[in-house]
């Protein structure tokens, strides 16, 4: 009989806010090693929140080769490289490829003055211009947020804030479109990577290309933006010298990257249309593939080109979730007590999410506002913030950490209506992804208040680097991407447990009047945003 047909392998990098994770992902779906490493985010004066792409580099490159070193694959074997990661950051680069700065976060918001300006007119609809908010919506399906969260209002910022890095960028590019020109020499992006940009014709999928109006409006240089490639496109070989770095062959196959929200849905299994997925990680979402392109300026909901060819993604991002609790346990909880710091191998988030247990459904009334860097859809204010409310003197540590995993999925929730009229269909089982899913509590949480089954991936904090691995085999033809969801293995599908329904649809109620009864009180402290 013939031998089988070896094993195959991606190698797959997922650049997230806080850091790269690495793994190196086998053909036959499973995850033979992965590696985790840190980067600094910078905060400054002004809104400014910038990461350096060379700790980016460096950091990938640690993370290779320690999955290397792990697996020890047969070289030849590994047939493809491809990354994802943080999207609407923006890394302005010479001819050569280098940085000519910082690259801008997404939670940056310097350019949202002018966002405005650019996006203003004599007569106004929702703060813009009546006929620029016509164009943009009709053809990208998104418009510029006034907040300056996105990569448009990132490279208005460094045109008018930093002129002379302006005048010396060749390509403005997002963070995978960067380790793709680092890793192939090949300035280009895609359909679904350059959305944040807004500056894009999606009408059609299969000519998606900038559109001359909203470049003339904004003010923004065509050719200082990448050419556009098809989401599954095969930039070409490692470059020599990348392959002797990473320790891989100069034959390796450089994959094109997407950003993390089309990434997690790949790697939830959530392909076909109508497949609801959540994600909580620093950050929030709930999403799926749609047939279709639309925007909903009302709650802040629209499609982006995805990274499946010819098919939408549902865009919404919530803002800080996981970091929400990170935020709790860290800076709060195990501040810098001594006491608060046991034995070694404490594990300080399995301790806090044991209290959390500990606490009744709807914390005794306690309730977490968790828009700690302003409120994403259903109502996208920047100047929202977060905070207990009704805080009793019974209140305790585990009602306020289950208070801040109820909060998020009280937002998650004001979310799931708007999105289920945005698509005329109700949402049935949700798969769920991301760091926050490895909680069981937290899923429980999810089940009761949405009131529908949520079912817990296997392996959910690796879901984002998975999906894109699984990606770039369908675009080397080692998959067909209808063999992407046999792939993805459930730990468990948590029911809605009823005895909660009543206290979690109240306290839903109120979070709701929450946000309304304190807009103004938010919007007078928080006068720049």
């Amino acid at each position: 009989m013939p031998a089988p047909d070896r094993r195959r392998y991606i190698l797959a990098v997922d650049l997230g806010s806080s850091g790269p994770k690495v793994a190196l992902m086998a053909d036959d779906g499973q995850m033979v090693a992965h590696a985790r490493e840190h980067v600094e985010t910078y905060f400054l004066p002004a809104g400014g929140v910038e990461q350096d792409p060379d700790d980016w580099w460096r950091a990938c490159t640690a993370g290779v080769r320690e999955v290397l070193e792990i697996a020890r694959p047969p070289i030849d074997d590994v047939i493809g490289v491809t990354c994802t990661g943080q999207w609407a950051v923006t890394v302005p680069v010479d001819r050569s490829g280098q940085a000519l700065m910082r690259a801008i976060h997404w939670m940056d918001s310097r350019g949202a003055p002018y966002t405005r300006r650019a996006t203003g007119g004599a007569i106004k609809v929702a703060g813009y211009g009546a006929r620029k908010l016509w164009r943009w919506l009709r053809l990208t399906g998104g418009v510029p947020v006034h907040s300056g969260n996105d990569a448009l209002a990132h490279v208005l910022f460094i045109k008018h804030g930093r002129p002379e890095v302006y005048r010396d960028t060749y390509k403005f590019l997002d963070p995978t479109d960067y380790l793709g020109l680092r890793l192939s020499g090949r300035f280009a992006a895609t359909p679904a990577t350059i959305f944040p940009y807004l500056l894009t014709d999606n009408r059609d999928l299969a000519r998606v290309d900038y559109d001359r109006q909203l470049l003339l409006w904004t003010g923004v240089d065509r050719d200082k933006l990448p050419d556009l490639v098809p989401v599954n496109t095969v930039l070409g070989p490692l470059l020599p010298a990348v392959a002797q770095e990473w320790g891989l062959s100069p034959q390796t196959q450089v994959v094109v990257g997407c950003g993390d929200t089309s990434a997690a849905a790949v790697g939830s299994g959530a392909v076909h249309d109508y497949d609801g997925h959540i994600c909580i990680g620093t950050s929030s979402w709930l999403t799926s593939h749609v047939p279709f392109k639309k925007t909903a300026i009302g709650s802040y909901l629209g499609t982006m080109p995805a990274a499946i060819p010819g098919r939408n993604l549902i865009v919404a991002e919530q803002g800080p979730a996981g970091k929400c609790f990170e935020q709790f346990v860290e800076r709060w909880f195990f501040a810098d007590d001594p006491n608060l710091h046991p034995a070694p191998g404490f594990d300080r988030y399995q301790h806090a999410l044991s209290l959390a247990e500990s606490a009744p459904a709807g914390s005794d009334g306690l309730m977490f506002l968790p828009w700690l860097n302003g409120a994403g859809p259903p109502t996208g204010e920047a100047f929202m913030r977060g905070g207990f409310l009704n805080q009793s003197l019974r209140s305790d540590r585990a009602h306020a950490l289950r208070a801040v995993l109820e909060g998020v999925a009280y937002n998650l929730r004001w979310l799931l209506a708007a999105e289920e009229k945005f698509i005329g269909r109700r949402y049935g089982e949700l798969k769920f992804s991301g760091g926050g899913a490895q909680s069981p509590l937290w899923c429980q949480i999810l089940a009761d208040v949405f009131d529908r089954p949520i079912r817990q991936i296997a392996e959910p904090n690796h879901a984002i680097v998975r999906g894109a691995a699984y990606l770039a085999m369908v675009a080397l033809g080692r998959w067909q991407l209808d063999e992407v969801p046999r792939m993805v293995t459930t730990n468990r599908t948590y029911q809605p447990n009823r005895e909660n329904r009543g206290v979690y649809d109240a306290m839903f109620a109120e979070f709701v009047r929450a946000y309304r009864a304190n807009r103004r009180l938010f919007a007078r402290l928080n006068p720049r945003h």
